[in-house]
């Protein structure tokens, strides 16, 4: 689906509580999956100064560039789906391949010639449905970095919200707030 929004919540975790929620939620080693996120903007931050974000995720041999842009709520999201060696000229050359996403790129004055890879972040993620949604657990490596998050991603913000809160309450969890992860990587880069 090219176009998108996502409706999600987050939590950051420490380490223990990792582990509780991953027992919890009977989510063993193989549930887990590596998956990179390369990250894109412009020399000046033109995307991040529109609260936007421009990713390339690799997981399992497959590649999706994604835009994410502010939207009435949640975010909207522009998919689509490219190969390794589309990946790899981004990343190298800044070359984005022709499509949905560089159109909406267009359409808020970015010159997607002027995109530059700044960095990757990688995530081992397990994904299970929980309720009405699907419930998150991610732990991320990056610049020296390493944190922990539960994510859940609904179709209803209301009642995702409550499922969500209700379950953190159930866990003991403290509510934390969690950037997403172009902004934690973004400041990670800033400090180092």
């Amino acid at each position: 689906m090219p176009k998108e929004i996502e409706i999600e919540f987050k939590n950051m975790l420490t380490q223990e509580e990792f582990q509780q929620i991953k027992s919890h939620l009977s989510l063993k080693e193989n549930d887990f999956a590596l998956q990179k996120n390369h990250y894109f903007d412009t020399p000046y931050n033109e995307l991040q100064k529109q609260q936007c974000a421009l990713r390339i995720r690799e997981k399992n041999g497959h590649f999706e560039l994604t835009l994410k842009q502010p939207a009435e709520e949640g975010l909207l999201e522009t998919n689509q789906s490219v190969n390794e060696v589309e990946t790899s000229k981004m990343i190298e050359q800044g070359m984005i391949p022709s499509g949905e996403v560089a159109e909406a790129l267009k359409s808020l004055e970015i010159q997607p010639e002027k995109l530059v890879h700044f960095g990757t972040l990688s995530t081992s993620r397990a994904e299970t449905v929980f309720k009405d949604g699907l419930m998150v657990l991610d732990y991320s490596f990056y610049i020296n970095n390493e944190d922990y998050e539960l994510e859940y991603e609904v179709k209803d913000r209301e009642s995702g919200e409550k499922i969500f809160f209700d379950f953190l309450a159930s866990m003991n969890i403290p509510i934390r707030p969690a950037d997403n992860k172009i902004k934690r990587f973004l400041k990670a880069a800033k400090s180092n």
